[in-house]
């Protein structure tokens, strides 16, 4: 019965974007049903556990404040569909492993699979949103589909991306810096956009909430995250000549960064850039600038990847060359193995690289990482080498002759690394992707330290 809520709101995917996005939409509209609907069961069962699919700062308390009040989880996807007003459309768009586009493009099975089964499913009007993130004019083809039976049933589509960084998503989610709803400029695509603006409007100020037509949305997030990549291959890029030039890459981001035309943010050197994002974001737009003949502007976008594999490489090189040039039998600690700190998602992190390789030269790897340990054992299923994953930094320190700090967890910060140099094989080395702890202090208790962007500090 739809007497007891105001709207009936449901999301298709239950992953890192529909989870925690309908869980703020329940936690601040009591008066809205939210539905959450994937094809994973598995998933759907560990959503109404207390074992949450995903690790989120803050998340555990608005999902369990508002599951079973005004927040659903099921795999019941046609009852969703029937019953709700709005759909978020919020399921995977990875890279292309396959025929045309292959490695760029976005692969859209399960966005077109999903507009299909909405088609066969709806018996009343509905307002689709598009959440995923998805290349540009992208809605037109929902609309053709969606509109090629005459069943008497309406659709409006709209786009609606998310800005959420992961570590920070629920911030991101309860404190917006501007939610973007983009829309047909017809009179039933601005009636849509004003109800999806309404719901937003139960929390965001009406100045955050940023209204354009629908190409711009879709362009609009492809667009920002390429923005921010750039950023940090280009502080990459720069802390590769200043390790040449004994500059110091924090410095000069400091001196570049207070340019208040530029800005600080997005301004630390790294071993690189991870996540579910970025690179596909980069590579679905290269190949929409290659689709339209804009090369020049296609291979532009194209070396800012090029750099972060660069960095990569770079740091393994740098290892490798520091440790006399062998890294065989020598048991190497990476400390962090999530792309960033404050979560769990490893996908695209630098550290699946890392391992990889060094496992590659026949190095004995130990993994250790608070939240990220289940998924590093996935990514590497497979790959033959002695690795070892332990929940204790210090355990893992024990006996190795190298530390690598891959994720900037405050826990690798605040460790006793004199307690871990003593246990540690000597010479005993620290290579921070990073740049998170005291190179001088970790010098002088006798490590050879070695930064990102910055001289190397050694004994040798």
């Amino acid at each position: 019965m739809k007497s007891c809520f105001t709207q009936y709101i449901l999301c298709i995917g239950a992953g890192y974007v529909g989870g925690p996005t309908m869980a703020m939409i329940a936690h601040k509209c009591p008066q809205y049903r939210v539905t959450i609907v994937d094809i994973n069961p598995e998933r759907i069962a560990q959503w109404n556990s207390d074992r949450l699919p995903i690790y989120e700062p803050g998340l555990d308390e608005i999902v369990k404040a508002a599951r079973g009040r005004n927040l659903f989880f099921s795999t019941d996807i046609e009852k969703g569909i029937q019953e709700s007003d709005i759909i978020f459309v919020s399921v995977n768009t990875p890279t292309k492993t396959f025929g045309v586009g292959a490695g760029m493009a976005a692969d859209l099975q399960y966005w077109e699979k999903t507009a299909r089964q909405i088609l066969e499913s709806a018996t009343s009007d509905k307002i689709i949103v598009e959440k995923s993130t998805l290349p540009v004019r992208t809605a037109r083809a929902m609309e053709r589909i969606l509109f090629s039976t005459h069943n008497g049933v309406r659709f409006e589509v709209l786009s609606n991306p998310e800005f959420l960084a992961e570590g920070t998503a629920i911030q991101d989610l309860e404190r917006p810096d501007r939610v973007l709803i983009g829309s047909r400029q017809t009179e039933s695509g601005l009636k849509a956009r004003s109800a999806l603006a309404e719901i937003y409007a139960n929390w965001v100020p009406q100045e955050r909430i940023l209204t354009t037509d629908i190409w711009s949305s879709e362009l609009s997030k492809l667009v920002a995250n390429a923005f921010l990549a750039q950023r940090i291959s280009s502080i990459n890029a720069i802390a590769a000549l200043c390790e040449k030039t004994e500059a110091d890459v924090s410095q000069v981001a400091k001196a570049v960064g207070m340019d208040p035309r530029i800005g600080p943010k997005f301004l630390n050197a790294s071993v690189g850039f991870g996540g579910s994002c970025f690179k596909k974001d980069i590579l679905n737009l290269v190949y929409i600038c290659r689709y339209y003949g804009l090369n020049e502007v296609a291979k532009y976008w194209e070396s800012v990847i090029e750099i972060n594999e660069y960095q990569k490489s770079h740091f393994l090189i740098t290892m490798l060359n520091a440790m006399f040039n062998t890294l065989a039998g020598k048991r190497i600690a990476l400390f962090g193995f999530a792309f960033k700190a404050d979560t769990g998602d490893t996908r695209e992190s630098p550290a699946i690289y890392i391992a990889a390789r060094l496992i590659e030269e026949q190095a004995d790897l130990v993994i250790t990482d608070p939240k990220a340990l289940a998924n590093a054992k996935a990514d590497l299923k497979g790959i033959e080498g002695k690795v070892q994953f332990v929940e204790d930094p210090y355990e893992a320190a024990t006996g190795s002759h190298a530390i690598a700090i891959m994720t900037e967890w405050r826990q690798f910060r605040e460790l006793d690394y004199e307690r871990i140099y003593r246990s540690m094989a000597k010479p005993a080395f620290i290579f921070d992707g990073r740049n998170i702890v005291d190179h001088s202090k970790l010098y002088r208790l006798g490590f050879n330290v070695y930064p990102i962007g910055k001289p190397a500090l050694t004994h040798l």
